[in-house]
C-alpha cells in the first residue's frame, strides 16, 4: 500500500533512474543493468515500482548512448509519455543532470535512483516523498554494522592504519528524493567546481542543507560484483521484488 500523505491532485514526482555505466566490476559481456535476475532484467525491476506509483508522473532512464537508438526489446513497450530515455554523461553527476533535463519542468519533487538497485521498497519511497513534500532532502540508508578499518598502502599492500568508530555511520542508498529546486541549486553549485559527488545528497550537503535518513531494507542492494548477482538471485527467489 502506498503510504504518502497530502497526495496532490496530479502526479508531481519526477524520477531519474541512472543506468548508464559499463559495469566492469560485475563481469560478463552484458552491462549489469540489462542482465536478468530471476528471469527479469535488473533495470526493469528497478523501473517497475516507479512506473506503478500513483504520485510519479514521469520516469527518465539514463542509459549508455549506444543503447538509446536501439533499446532492449523488453523496454520498448514501456516507452511513451511516462517513460523516457536519455543518454548518460561522462560522470555520474553528468548523467543525473541529463536525466533532470529530460524530465523537464513541472515536477516539484525529483527522485534519483540507481538502475542497479532492483529491489527498491515502495514503502521507503513513500516516506522519502513525504519528507520532500515538507521541503526536506531525504535518502534511503542503513546503519553500518561492520567494524570499519582505515587502510594505508605503505609497503605496497593495504594494512590497517586504525579502526574507525561506526557509531552514527550509515550506508547511503537510493532512492534519494529532493524538492526539485533544492537539487537543481545543489547540482548548479557543483558544476563549476569540477567536483564529482558520489551521490546527489553530497551535493545538497555541500550547500549546508540537511539531508534526512530513512531506514531502508537490506534487500535494496546495489548490484556491483558477481557475488551481488548471486545474492540478488536469492532475493528474487524469495519474492523480494
Amino acid at each position: 500500500m502506498w503510504m504518502s500523505w497530502s497526495v496532490p491532485s496530479r502526479p508531481d514526482v519526477g524520477v531519474v533512474v541512472v543506468a548508464a555505466g559499463q559495469s566492469r566490476r560485475a563481469g560478463g559481456a552484458t552491462p549489469k543493468q540489462f542482465r536478468e535476475v530471476g528471469g527479469v532484467p535488473v533495470l526493469l525491476r528497478a523501473l517497475r515500482p516507479f512506473l506503478a506509483h500513483p504520485e510519479v508522473g514521469r520516469v527518465v532512464a539514463v542509459l549508455p548512448a549506444e543503447t538509446i537508438a536501439s533499446p532492449p526489446s523488453w523496454l520498448v513497450p514501456l516507452l511513451g509519455g511516462r517513460l523516457l530515455l536519455t543518454a548518460g554523461g561522462g560522470e555520474r553527476v553528468d548523467s543525473v543532470r541529463n536525466g533532470i533535463n529530460a524530465l523537464g519542468d513541472g515536477w516539484p519533487i525529483t527522485a534519483v535512483h540507481d538502475g542497479a538497485r532492483p529491489f527498491m521498497d515502495p514503502g521507503v519511497f513513500d516516506q522519502l516523498i513525504a519528507l520532500a513534500r515538507q521541503g526536506r532532502a531525504a535518502i534511503a540508508a542503513t546503519p553500518v554494522t561492520d567494524t570499519l578499518k582505515l587502510a594505508t598502502d605503505e609497503g605496497g599492500e593495504p594494512t590497517v592504519a586504525r579502526t574507525v568508530a561506526r557509531d552514527r555511520l550509515w550506508s547511503a542508498h537510493t532512492p534519494q528524493v529532493f524538492p526539485s529546486h533544492l537539487l537543481a541549486r545543489a547540482l548548479a553549485a557543483v558544476w563549476p567546481t569540477g567536483s564529482e559527488p558520489t551521490d546527489d545528497a553530497a551535493a545538497v550537503e555541500a550547500l549546508g542543507e540537511p539531508v534526512a535518513l530513512v531506514l531502508d531494507r537490506s534487500t535494496n542492494l546495489k548490484i556491483t560484483t558477481p557475488d551481488d548477482f548471486r545474492l540478488a538471485e536469492l532475493w528474487a527467489a524469495r519474492g523480494s521484488a
